[in-house]
């Protein structure tokens, strides 16, 4: 093995238990909230796609979690109801209705994240910031990879 291929495997490595970690963490989020696996999904979906400036739809949140539209529609009412997200209308498109966290939510959220977020400054204050901005276009680059590979597997997600 070449001295990339293994820094290619362990870089997968990497990423699958920074996977399992966060799956882990999401998981104790989610029963210390009563939320269930399916809520917490849809809340990282509605967060991703905010902060990457394209806020999803009901049918966009259906489609990214692979259920239905009554499903999703359920999910949606329930999140609403316990103040997680709200419904807004799209300032580009006052036809389309977006979800985006609520007050309530985003209080929630950064109550039980705010320490990660202190342990992973923590965890990251001796490293240079060359070697941050190195890892970030490798989180870019894997993060591309997956939505290639997403959008070959086309419908069967």
């Amino acid at each position: 093995m070449t001295e990339r291929t293994e820094l290619e495997a362990l870089i997968g490595a990497d990423v699958r238990a920074l996977a399992a970690e966060s799956e882990q963490i999401g998981r104790v989020f989610a029963g210390l909230h009563d939320l269930a696996p399916n809520d917490f999904r849809a809340l990282v979906h509605i967060m991703v796609a905010d902060s990457a400036g394209a806020p999803l739809t009901s049918g966009e949140l259906s489609k990214r979690m692979g259920v239905s539209g009554a499903a999703v529609t359920y999910l949606v009412e329930r999140m609403i109801a316990s103040g997680h997200i709200r419904r807004e209308s799209d300032p580009g498109d006052r036809r389309k209705v977006i979800l985006r966290y609520d007050e309530h939510g985003m209080t929630v959220a950064r109550a039980f994240f705010t320490p990660l977020g202190e342990h992973t400054s923590d965890a990251l204050a001796g490293l240079p910031d060359a070697d941050l901005a190195a890892a970030h276009r490798v989180f870019v680059a894997l993060t591309a990879a997956m939505r290639t590979f997403e959008d070959q597997l086309g419908d069967r997600l």
